[in-house]
């Protein structure tokens, strides 16, 4: 391709902070569930410094990028600057920005984002919510802070395709100029990205959640509540450390954790 990116080749990022358990089963999962002929595997490492970063290292399959005291504090601040240089060091047409507690559970997962995205520049979910319709019904309603935020002025609820599992068209992002970090002081990472592409006339291709799960499965919050460095609610630490233990116990994830590095 004229602008240096391989045709066809898709350029996956996962970026890593202090999360090893997570990190290793995500890498397996995608190598273990990747039918797709031509991609690679960045990982970015926030500056860990721990058991994760030499498990990094050891692995000849991935393409590691280290940090080095350059990280910014917060979730989203970090996770956009790292997806952004994912992005700057990818060589694939196509980019997807993965959590490394998102995990691949069909091995067409690559020809199904593919698929969706077709000719726009993006395509993915909002957030991965497959609670009951009632529950999602009665926390719209009982959602002190959302009202709060929809009296202030701003949107309540609003949608945006979050960087869970989401495929980008690399060059539109590059010669836009656009990336994950803009704004992240503010509002989570991605979502300015979302903004931005739609204020540029450019297609986003939204995917429900419930087709999006049948392809990926992603643990909310669990990169955050299983650092103990990140201040995290007690209550959530403890909802992870549930959920964490049903999906590792799981057939699909024992079949992954299985699987040689």
């Amino acid at each position: 391709m004229d602008n240096g990116l391989v045709k066809g080749k898709v350029s996956i990022c996962v970026v890593n902070y202090k999360t090893e358990e997570l990190t290793r089963i995500c890498l397996k999962s995608i190598r273990a569930n990747t039918d797709y002929p031509d991609y690679e595997v960045i990982v970015v490492d926030n500056d860990s410094g721990d058991a994760s970063l030499e498990y990094l290292r050891s692995l000849k399959w991935i393409r590691l990028i280290e940090r080095h005291g350059d990280v910014p504090k917060g979730g989203s601040p970090a996770q956009g600057t790292a997806l952004d240089i994912g992005l700057k060091n990818a060589c694939g047409e196509f980019f997807v920005a993965m959590h490394s507690d998102t995990f691949i559970r069909r091995p067409d997962w690559l020809d199904f984002l593919l698929g969706r995205l077709s000719d726009g520049a993006c395509a993915g979910s909002g957030k991965l919510d497959l609670k009951p319709e009632w529950q999602k019904t009665l926390k719209r309603f009982t959602d002190l802070r959302g009202l709060l935020r929809f009296i202030a002025g701003g949107r309540r609820n609003s949608f945006y395709i979050r960087a869970i599992c989401a495929i980008y068209r690399t060059s539109v992002l590059l010669e836009e100029n656009l990336g994950f970090a803009k704004n992240t002081d503010k509002i989570t990472c991605a979502k300015q990205l979302y903004l931005d592409l739609l204020g540029k006339n450019c297609r986003c291709n939204a995917i429900s959640s419930a087709e999006m799960s049948r392809y990926v499965y992603h643990l909310e919050h669990a990169t955050m509540a299983s650092n103990p460095e990140l201040k995290v609610r007690k209550r959530t630490r403890t909802k992870y450390r549930k959920a964490l233990d049903k999906v590792m116990a799981s057939p699909e994830i024992q079949r992954i954790k299985s699987m040689p590095d």
